[in-house]
């Protein structure tokens, strides 16, 4: 393999001619994008080869998501390699342009938000610690869906990210599983034992396509992610039906079972949208055990699956895979002929569970008459394990029908799915230290009471060698030749920056980064939207999913207030400010598009404005996505982490804009409550409720919106906004928004927080006057990002979940 520019240059050519039989000077930008990805893979195929060590011990761990965002993948894995500059002086001789080749690259719709995130970050993580960790998920042939904004409004086109292939990805057809739906389940008594034969069933085969997962300066751990395809298990043509004319019989089969792939989240609000989900996620399940089971027989060499458990941890991210929990027990009790006990005692010490949500709504249940119809064996192992609890729950708490009601699987016509994944896995665990405690003293109180030994937190991390290190080299160059490199693989090292926190020079150097790369956002946003952004001005940002309580709403009621000001007093604006918007809203949640249009008509107001628009910006970033993201961090001076405190489960985002040294305004929510334990009370601008106070008022009322609207001009004046003429034409439209504040008595308490955010804010104003101040408080921030790496977050999960082995970062050995 290449060790240097020229043996470069040369296994390039080569490759070229080989995969495209064609000259550097024939090829187009994509065949020289995609045989500089294949010699790469080579390159990872070698060291991978040549490793015959393992750490863990032989013990695999496989995490299920039905997310993986993971990204672009040229760019850090050159990173990983340590060989980008090489690659790019050596590709420059070629009269080749690295950087065009990096824009032949796609971002994968294999997920949306936060939780597919944090799934590719600790799969980098695993790579990076030696640990032997896999990803299981679906390999979605069209995303979520791409957003765009027409006249304001998000439109959702199919996100075609596959229309030139994927060059990463490896099919492995000789390792496709069959899964089986429907059918019947026929049960036989033979030789004193229960044998069940699922008959008449349709059949799916779930064909694998791997990608090649590696993190930084560890090229001999090489882990994979798996997803699965959906495909007809006879994939010709029905042609009988064809040449009767019957086109749509032809075909429909074939399309019926493809669809099962097709998109992320199909909607589910009708009964075919919550089969087909419901679909998804047995699939994906089905077929990862299918071929986990396979691979550990082989390469134990035994036919038993007795020592399962010890030689295998399978970690369900959020309810989307909690089928595993009775897959793996068909799977042993049909299959493998293990008795019940035997087969739960496996099962149970096996599967491990992370929860990512308080909110009721998202705790995923599915009806009993679908689960049957759809999955009857796995509803007869569900019912089963549902029997046998209740059974064991009512001899110990005879006495308290509440709690045996609240947590049986088995409820109000549903299945609860949290409930499952509770009671079969070993470990249940929050993401972040105050999420974790609601969890035990709220959301799941009674099975706290049952099982306080399975319940623990471990707070959420993030990759800083892809969202630092990667996305932002000129500040960890400046960062390298201030500490030294070994930050780049234990990230607890960037403490030492804080020496430099009084040092003038260095704070205006942070500040010159910040500047340059803020340039680099407003470029982007320039060409691709028109809209010409101040790099001087603050860049105060709110980039996540859009949803009602991650509050948009009230950071756009802000805005106005201060275009309020700005008409009434032009002087009273100090500076000027750009707020940038990016998110998606899920295509049947009406109010989450209209805060999106409302966002977009005051970036149009203002921007016709000339009293306010050299003071005032406002840019909703389109179809926000990773990419968008290593754009956005790097670039942002406030990081808006507003959500209502208690209802952000953990935040990703909150870290990976600290780790670039944006300053947090927000609430103390999710791992906000850490960032601020990390940085000091002084270095993060807290406001509003906080946990307590909002479970108080949830349990016992006594807020009324109405009395903050009648008592503050200032919220009152913003608030009429949604529904008088303050936008021209638009008519009723913001009056859902209006609506969820007075008449739906406010449930995020927006009007509450109002006030406490306003001064918190016009604080932050203030102290960017101070750039040495401010300078500061943005160097503690990286400081002090060191424990939100997911390096820390996976060695947790291996202390004390999966207990296995991994590689110690302090010197590189193991």
């Amino acid at each position: 393999m290449f060790s240097n520019k020229e043996s470069f240059k040369q296994a390039y050519l080569k490759k070229l001619m080989e995969g495209e039989g064609i000259t550097a000077e024939e090829a187009t930008h994509w065949d020289k994008f995609s045989a500089l990805v294949g010699l790469l893979k080579e390159k990872m195929s070698y060291h991978k080869a040549m490793n015959t060590i393992s750490i863990s011990q032989g013990k695999q761990i496989y995490y299920f998501s039905l997310e993986f965002l993971i990204g672009k993948l040229l760019l850090n894995y050159l990173v990983n390699f340590k060989i980008e500059g090489l690659v790019r002086e050596g590709l420059s001789e070629l009269n080749i342009n690295l950087d065009d080749l990096l824009e032949q690259e796609s971002d994968p719709g294999l997920g949306n938000g936060g939780l597919g995130r944090l799934a590719a970050c600790f799969l980098d993580s695993m790579a990076f610690l030696g640990i032997e960790g896999h990803g299981n998920g679906i390999r979605y042939k069209y995303g979520l869906f791409e957003q765009k904004i027409v006249c304001g409004n998000q439109v959702e086109v199919a996100d075609n990210w596959l229309k030139n292939g994927y060059p990463w990805e490896m099919r492995k057809y000789n390792k496709a599983v069959i899964v089986k739906f429907k059918g019947n389940v026929r049960v036989e008594y033979h030789e004193g034992e229960t044998v069940f034969h699922h008959e008449n069933y349709e059949q799916v085969l779930a064909v694998p396509y791997d990608v090649p997962i590696m993190s930084y300066d560890n090229p001999m751990y090489i882990n994979n992610l798996r997803l699965w395809s959906a495909e007809a298990v006879s994939g010709e043509l029905d042609l009988t039906s064809f040449n009767r004319g019957e086109f749509n019989q032809a075909t429909s089969y074939k399309s019926e079972v493809e669809a099962i792939s097709y998109i992320l989240y199909p909607d589910d609000s009708g009964r075919s949208g919550r089969e087909l989900r419901l679909k998804q996620e047995y699939f994906f399940v089905a077929a990862g055990l299918g071929s986990i089971v396979r691979s550990y027989k082989k390469k134990n060499n035994t036919c038993s699956l007795q020592d399962f458990s010890r030689r295998v941890a399978i970690h369900i991210n959020d309810t989307h895979p909690v089928l595993c929990i009775p897959e793996l027990m068909r799977i042993l009790i049909d299959e493998e002929r293990i008795g019940w006990d035997e087969a739960w005692n496996i099962t149970v010490n096996t599967i491990s569970f992370t929860n990512h949500t308080v909110l009721p709504e998202a705790l995923e249940k599915w009806p009993i008459d679908l689960v049957k119809s759809l999955l009857p064996r796995i509803y007869m192992i569900i019912e089963e394990i549902d029997r046998r609890f209740k059974e064991d729950l009512t001899r110990k708490f005879l006495d308290d029908q509440e709690v045996v009601h609240n947590t049986q699987i088995f409820r109000d016509g549903y299945v609860w799915m949290a409930n499952l994944a509770i009671i079969g896995s070993s470990s249940v665990n929050g993401v972040a230290r105050l999420h974790t405690k609601i969890l035990k003293n709220e959301v799941f109180k009674e099975y706290y009471r049952i099982f306080g030994y399975k319940f623990s937190n471990k707070t959420n991390g993030v990759n800083h060698r892809r969202f630092l290190l990667a996305a932002n080299p000129k500040m960890s160059g400046l960062i390298t030749e201030a500490i030294g490199p070994n930050w780049k693989e234990d990230a607890e090292e960037l403490k030492k920056l804080k020496k430099f926190k009084d040092d003038h020079s260095f704070l205006e150097q942070i500040a010159k980064v910040k500047y340059e790369n803020k340039c680099r956002l407003a470029e982007k946003v320039r060409s691709k939207q028109g809209l010409v952004l101040d790099p001087s001005s603050i860049f105060d940002v709110q980039v996540k999913r859009v949803h009602a309580y991650k509050r948009q709403l009230l950071n756009v009621l802000k805005i106005m207030h201060l275009y309020n000001q700005a008409i009434d007093d032009p002087e009273s604006l100090t500076g000027s400010q750009t707020f940038i918007f990016g998110g998606k809203a899920a295509p049947g949640y009406h109010y989450a598009k209209v805060v999106i249009k409302l966002i977009n008509a005051l970036s149009q107001k203002i921007e016709q404005d000339p009293n306010v628009n050299q003071k005032l910006k406002v840019v909703f970033i389109e179809n926000f996505n990773v990419s968008q993201g290593e754009l956005i961090y790097p670039a942002a001076d406030i990081s808006e982490q507003i959500s209502t405190a208690s209802k952000e489960a953990s935040g990703t985002g909150n870290m990976k804009f600290m780790m670039n040294g944006a300053l947090t305004l927000g609430t103390l929510d999710g791992a906000n409550v850490e960032i601020n334990e990390a940085v000091g009370k002084e270095n993060i601008f807290i406001f509003g409720l906080n946990a307590d106070q909002v479970l108080d008022y949830t349990r016992n009322g006594g807020y009324k919106p109405w009395d903050e609207y009648h008592a503050n001009p200032d919220i009152r004046r913003c608030v009429d906004h949604l529904r008088s003429g303050f936008f021209d034409n638009l008519g009723e439209e913001f009056r859902v928004l209006y609506d969820s504040l007075l008449i739906y008595n406010d449930e995020f308490f927006v009007l509450k927080d109002f006030q406490s955010y306003l001064e918190m804010h016009a604080k932050l104003q203030k102290l960017y006057l101070n750039r040495d101040a401010w300078n500061r408080i943005s160097l503690i921030n990286i400081a002090e990002s060191g424990i939100f790496s997911s390096d820390r977050t996976i060695r947790d999960y291996a202390d004390w979940i999966w207990k296995i082995r991994y590689r110690t970062v302090a010197n590189l050995t193991f």
